[in-house]
């Protein structure tokens, strides 16, 4: 956001501490040639008002991007933006033959209700009955893949296998959609498995106004008992910035009428939902609540009431490594009884496993349901998970610093050379604050800072940034924007990937001061606030 007065100010500042003719020695000569060069360069691309545009919305991307000698001088940055866009679509559509969007689903159902329902006097005497009987009773697997065949074409195939107490079949289906506009498109679906015949299925979506859309599935199901047709339509409309309504109607084998109200914001989910049908009515409440960490916990409760009895379930999810997250919900109904469901999504794979513990309501299952997943978790996050994470950061962050050896070579030569050539500047600086007992940066450290006791093994990683800060003071004051401070004259990153500080120790009208700053927060100095306590 800075103006063309304060480009030329900034560049102006720059050449004069760089340019070679200010340096007789042959290496510092050299060294303020090669800094003056770069000088140029970055003025040149913000100094034009199409280059800067490219560079402030995509960085260096944007500008080696193909495809910009075409594009005319005279574009507005919304204009460039649109051009840019455009160029990423031609190349996008290069590689759609290369592209598919796996999805897959694999759910195993545990009976391990031999646990808490044991007829043990009836089988005291059989061999092996003094150890429960955990069965897997049902299966089930799907996984679909999606083959782009134009920019507004797409062929689905998708595949399921079930299996449940020694019976199961399969089927598999293929759909394709067709982009029709910016509001709408359709699908056609085709399917075919070994327990039911042939399936012809039509679905179409319309965005009725920039708030409300329209979904409808038509499908026809062929059988040994005839022609099954079923009619699926969901009308939606943003009700709010957070909360969205559906109502759906849905006529067939199961017929229903359903609403439900949806709210989502960046810390709370909730959803209302009352259904009408045959065979099932119910109404259901459910809250998720979802924490602002690292790790994204989300902790749900739910309660659902109907002519097949009620559940309630509650649970939580967490997310353990960058691609996966691990969650369990417990579930207490009658006269569904007690189980867990465990469920792990790893990118787009989703691995489930409802275990059912009892038929009954028994306080020792919903005990060992709830306490048991989480002393598994712990322990597991513990001994296993963190260590891994750990050790798979440190490969990271190894393998980045090696590809980006030689250029951090090259920075750290380049900020060591400016900090040379910045020498008689400073120098001149500190004697103007001296005289007006302005500001004077007396230490200053940039890099990795360790304080915490639980990191006291991890290396302290900072350089000396003392004279490029007080370079940059003017006017007793020191000012520096939202962004990482690697990139300013005289800085360069120590510690690659990594997170990083700026601490200062400086002095103003004569008074100690001192603060630690985030790589990419703003700071301002001199502040009251970071004024040392002359008592401390």
């Amino acid at each position: 956001q800075a103006s063309q007065e304060e480009l030329k100010a900034a560049y102006r500042r720059l050449c004069m501490l760089y340019h070679p003719d200010k340096h007789r020695d042959p290496e510092l000569k050299t060294q303020a040639e090669r800094l003056f060069n770069l000088a140029h360069q970055a003025y040149e691309v913000l100094s034009d008002p199409q280059t800067r545009a490219i560079y402030d919305i995509y960085g260096r991307r944007g500008l080696e991007m193909e495809g910009w000698e075409v594009v005319e001088r005279k574009r507005t940055p919304a204009e460039i933006r649109e051009e840019f866009e455009r160029l990423q679509r031609e190349r996008e559509e290069r590689r759609l033959q290369q592209r598919t969007n796996p999805k897959g689903t694999i759910s195993v159902g545990i009976d391990a209700t031999d646990l808490f329902d044991r007829y043990d006097e009836e089988y005291e005497d059989v061999p092996g009955s003094s150890f429960p009987q955990i069965e897997i009773n049902k299966m089930h697997i799907s996984q679909s893949i999606e083959a782009p065949l134009t920019a507004t074409d797409t062929a689905i195939l998708s595949g399921n296998l079930s299996t449940q107490n020694g019976n199961g079949g399969g089927s598999i289906n293929l759909a394709l959609r067709r982009v029709t506009s910016a509001k709408g498109w359709g699908e056609l679906e085709f399917g075919a498995g070994d327990l039911q015949g042939p399936l012809f299925g039509l679905k179409i979506f319309r965005n009725l106004t920039p708030r409300c859309f329209i979904t409808t599935n038509c499908a026809l199901q062929f059988s040994s008992r005839g022609i099954r047709p079923g009619l699926t339509t969901v009308l939606a409309r943003n009700l709010d910035k957070n909360t969205m309504g559906y109502l759906q109607w849905r006529w067939g084998i199961q017929s229903a009428m359903n609403t439900s109200i949806v709210r989502d914001t960046k810390t709370s989910h909730f959803t209302v939902v009352l259904q009408l049908g045959i065979p099932h009515s119910f109404m259901m409440v459910s809250y998720q609540h979802k924490f602002q960490d690292e790790d994204q916990t989300r902790v749900k409760g739910s309660l659902k009431a109907g002519f097949f009895g009620t559940i309630v379930e509650y649970g939580a999810e967490r997310k353990i490594s960058r691609h996966s997250i691990l969650g369990a919900t417990v579930s207490v109904g009658v006269p569904q009884g007690v189980s867990l469901k465990i469920k792990l999504n790893r990118a787009s794979q989703t691995y489930f496993f409802p275990v059912h513990l009892t038929d009954q309501l028994l306080p020792s299952a919903v005990f060992y349901a709830t306490v048991g997943p989480l002393v598994i978790y712990f322990a597991m996050h513990r001994l296993i998970i963190k260590p891994y994470l750990r050790a798979q950061k440190e490969r990271e962050l190894e393998k980045q610093r090696e590809s980006t050896a030689s250029d951090m070579l090259q920075k750290k030569q380049e900020a060591e050379a400016a900090v040379r050539l910045m020498q008689e500047s400073v120098r001149r600086i500190i004697e103007a604050e001296e005289a007006r007992m302005g500001l004077i940066v007396v230490n200053a450290w940039y890099g990795k800072f360790v304080n915490d006791n639980s990191r006291k093994n991890e290396k302290v990683k900072v350089i000396d940034v003392t004279v490029p800060l007080q370079c940059l003071v003017k006017d007793s004051k020191l000012i520096l924007t939202e962004a990482s401070k690697a990139g300013l004259p005289g800085f360069y990153d120590p510690c690659v990937g990594e997170e990083k500080s700026l601490k200062v120790l400086y002095q103003f009208r004569g008074v100690l001061h001192q603060v630690m700053s985030a790589d990419n927060e703003a700071l301002r100095i001199p502040k009251q606030s970071h004024r040392i306590d002359a008592d401390g």
